[in-house]
């Protein structure tokens, strides 16, 4: 497909996205056309980056990087200090969606919140994948796709009953939530047309 003519031409993303979940959501915006800006760490970038790589001793190449952020632009930004948070700031206020998967608080801390960057831009949706969501008892514990798996009973009912329960052959855990935060964000892209211009949240729980 050549995502210049794709349907979602013309949306922007901006991801701040580490490992399978927020970047497997922008990686689909940007396959059917979108603009899609992944933010990175300057100390080394995106983890998965270096999952799995093939030849190790040759300097290596991840496989679930090059499917991760195919078809993304990349940028690097210290976000704890101030010249990297006005750049985010600028990014998103020209974004119609932002995605994170960081645990829940920690752009508010970086003063990225989506209080902060909708001031910028009402229009933006804020597409949140987190381990429990954004509020209840369990918000604040760190969220995997493999825990979220086994909190869901998913795991239990995987492999045979006299073995301890196997990895299912997928993250699908974070793939299903990203595939939910899709369908939220671009839910979130109509209402604004036909409902005054507001952005909003869209909170998945893995």
């Amino acid at each position: 497909m050549s995502t210049s003519q794709g349907p979602l031409a013309g949306v922007k993303v901006l991801e701040f996205g580490t490992l399978i979940a927020g970047p497997f959501a922008s990686r689909l915006f940007a396959e059917f056309g979108a603009e899609v800006i992944k933010i990175e760490d300057p100390n080394g970038g995106d983890p998965l980056r270096k999952w799995r790589k093939l030849h190790p001793e040759q300097g290596g190449t991840s496989l679930w990087w090059s499917v991760q952020a195919r078809n993304k632009k990349s940028v690097t930004l210290n976000l704890k200090a101030d010249a990297g948070k006005a750049i985010a700031r600028q990014l998103a206020s020209e974004a119609d969606i932002v995605i994170e998967n960081f645990r829940p608080g920690l752009l508010e801390k970086l003063g990225l919140g989506y209080d902060v960057l909708s001031a910028d831009n009402p229009g933006l949706v804020m597409v949140r994948l987190s381990g429990y969501g954004q509020t209840g008892p369990y918000r604040d514990r760190p969220g995997f796709g493999a825990i979220a798996e086994s909190m869901g009973g998913l795991r239990h009912i995987t492999g045979y009953p006299d073995l301890p329960p196997p990895r299912i052959g997928i993250s699908i855990g974070d793939s299903i939530a990203a595939l939910h935060g899709v369908i939220g964000a671009l839910m979130a892209l109509h209402h604004r047309k036909v409902n005054g211009g507001a952005g909003q949240v869209v909170d998945v729980a893995l």
